[in-house]
């Protein structure tokens, strides 16, 4: 296969030694026989937590990157660093994915593909009669879309951050009237009555913020529950809904999903769905431990 020339892009956000995404991006560049190199820009480690937002594009773009994922904390803040939004990324307000074009900086969101494909593949069938989502950033936005798209009646949502909460309840308002919103200012079992499914969209139960967004005790065996939390992939909450007899979904699928679709965006190669999971699988499973030798 001819070598094309080589392709550069990179991931911004903060704690995210644990990504999957440059591994993945670079795996899937090799199938189509590009020399692509994916870097880490991790907001938490030197020399980047020393720099802007604004500075980190400045230098990618500088550098001849094609293009930026953009992850927690920077998916809203990135949007007046931009000359362009897609259709999605306007809509949700914010950005996961950017690509430099003809001096251009343009703006999209795969995260709410990326999500809605994983949960009609693994979720099926499940209540959406009401919805409660934890978080209300970036990607809370965007899984709060996808929610209501794949049918939701009615969505609360609670975040840290309360006119945060308010600004993407007004927004879905004015474009979902269907949807009963609710916005919550505490978690209790008042709170969740009625509520049959749960979707964490806060960084809660990545390596870098580890714990729970819902004390464990308020879920319930009838509900199903939702982590876009990838790494680790057996986050906390996972675990505790599981034991109790939830149905659950990973962040896998929506990472693997997001993650081709930002591929396309930046290599402008397709890429394959299939060899992406497997890849994934790879990164996630555990070596076999050696037995000890005898001899």
């Amino acid at each position: 296969m001819t070598r094309q020339p080589s392709l550069t892009a990179g991931l911004i956000g903060h704690g995210i030694a644990g990504s999957l995404t440059p591994p993945m991006h670079e795996a899937e560049g090799r199938a189509h026989g590009l020399d692509y190199r994916y870097k880490r820009l991790d907001t938490a480690l030197p020399p980047y937590r020393d720099q802007s937002l604004s500075q980190m594009l400045d230098e990618a773009e500088r550098a001849g990157f094609k293009g930026l994922n953009i992850t927690h904390p920077f998916k809203v803040q990135v949007l007046p660093l931009l000359d362009e939004l897609s259709p999605e990324a306007s809509a949700i307000g914010a950005v996961n994915t950017v690509r430099f074009r003809d001096g251009q900086r343009i703006g999209h969101n795969t995260d709410i593909g990326g999500f809605t494909t994983a949960f009609r593949s693994e979720l099926p069938g499940v209540g959406m009669d009401h919805v409660l989502l934890l978080g209300a950033g970036g990607a809370g936005a965007a899984v709060a879309h996808a929610l209501i798209a794949l049918g939701a009646r009615a969505l609360s949502v609670i975040s840290k951050e309360p006119d945060q909460t308010r600004g993407l309840l007004d927004a879905l308002g004015a474009l979902y009237p269907g949807c009963h919103l609710r916005a919550l200012d505490g978690l209790n079992q008042t709170a969740l009555h009625g509520v049959q499914g749960v979707v964490n969209a806060t960084p809660m139960g990545m390596d870098a913020y580890p714990g729970t967004a819902i004390a464990p005790d308020l879920l319930r065996p009838d509900m199903w529950v939702s982590d876009i939390v990838y790494f680790p992939l057996e986050t906390a909450l996972l675990q505790e809904a599981r034991a109790i007899g939830c149905r659950t979904m990973s962040g896998a699928g929506m990472a693997i999903h997001q993650a081709a679709q930002a591929f396309q965006i930046i290599t402008g190669c397709r890429a394959d769905v299939s060899r992406l999971s497997a890849e994934f699988d790879r990164l996630t499973t555990p070596d076999p431990v050696t037995p000890a030798s005898s001899g």
